[in-house]
């Protein structure tokens, strides 16, 4: 499997962006996707998920959607601020183990990251 991650920029505060991450080598439908970031000197923290059989979980002006036809995942981000600033990653888990969304370790496959910074 694997994924990359495109769409991270510079943009104003207060800006939108559209991160899309395309997935290959694998069934995409058939795994949980999320997205993930880190900040400079920061641990990598969870943004959103969206399990395959489809609920999801998002935090505060974050939008995480797929397209199981295009194979790729999408985040959206509005009303962007300088603390939203770091390195967006797109992450893959496929196991009947029990698991925990927000933790990296649980993911079986990252993509490369894409840098978003936000002026002020």
């Amino acid at each position: 499997v694997q994924l990359q991650a495109s769409g991270g920029g510079v943009v104003q505060a207060g800006g939108s962006l559209r991160l899309t991450c395309r997935f290959s080598g694998g069934a995409f439908g058939n795994f949980d996707m999320a997205w993930f970031r880190q900040a400079p000197g920061k641990e990598r923290e969870f943004v959103a998920v969206l399990t395959w059989t489809g609920p999801r979980t998002t935090r505060g002006r974050f939008t995480i959607s797929r397209d199981n036809v295009k194979n790729a995942l999408y985040l959206e981000v509005n009303s962007l601020k300088p603390e939203d600033t770091a390195v967006y990653y797109c992450a893959a888990h496929s196991s009947w183990k029990p698991w925990r969304h927000e933790d990296p370790s649980d993911y079986n496959f990252w993509g490369q990251g894409t840098q978003v910074t936000v002026s002020s």
